[in-house]
């Protein structure tokens, strides 16, 4: 008895799974004439550098500062920090290739982008055509709020995405997704970022 007890104290003690992140949020509970402030700090007194509409949608949320009360958004080309109390989690859709509705992944040096479009990734390099290559298998670990990706696609191509802080190196924007990947087996290994979508902010 002691025993079962002891479990059921310890299962109410665990704390639930955190919705994964990155993550799209909509704006909840914000006026109509008003706006969700943007802030350069997770604090209430942090100066503000633009403002969410109310009725503002798809707001991807890359991390949480310690208290998850503030989150961090891609703003401009740069980050801010928005009240989680207005910010209403949709949920990470998986499509029916297993990768994550809007997953698009991106890297410098040379600059390339790969995207999923139906059952096809789509690679594309700068002053190069796009190449397309049929998606074989996107692995998952089984995990209900774990993002991490092994993709495999036809003629050897791989791609690794995982959940990580990662930067574009081009601007002070901050992922919550990092990707290598390669287009062959005779390929460098490109690494880059991975977004569910674009920056908010002018």
């Amino acid at each position: 008895m002691r025993l079962a007890i002891c479990t059921a104290l310890a299962l109410l003690a665990t704390p639930l799974a955190a919705d994964p992140l990155p993550q799209l949020h909509d704006v909840t509970g914000v006026a109509f004439d008003d706006v969700l402030n943007v802030r350069t700090e997770p604090t209430a007194s942090a100066p503000a550098i633009g403002g969410l509409a109310p009725d503002a949608r798809g707001v991807e949320v890359t991390a949480l500062d310690a208290r998850g009360t503030w989150g961090r958004i891609n703003w401009a080309e740069g980050t801010g920090w928005v009240f989680m109390r207005y910010m209403a989690a949709r949920g990470v859709h998986i499509d029916n290739y297993n990768l994550p509705v809007g997953l698009r992944c991106f890297g410098t040096e040379p600059f390339w982008s790969l995207r999923h479009e139906d059952g096809l990734m789509v690679s594309e390099s700068m002053g190069e055509d796009p190449e397309r290559f049929t998606l074989e298998i996107a692995q998952d670990a089984m995990g209900r709020n774990d993002l991490r990706r092994m993709i495999r696609a036809e003629g050897g191509a791989v791609a690794y995405v995982y959940q990580q802080e990662c930067s574009d190196g081009m601007s002070d924007r901050l992922y919550g997704l990092a990707v290598g990947w390669m287009p062959g087996p005779e390929a460098p290994l490109m690494t880059g970022c991975c977004a569910l979508a674009g920056p908010a902010g002018p």
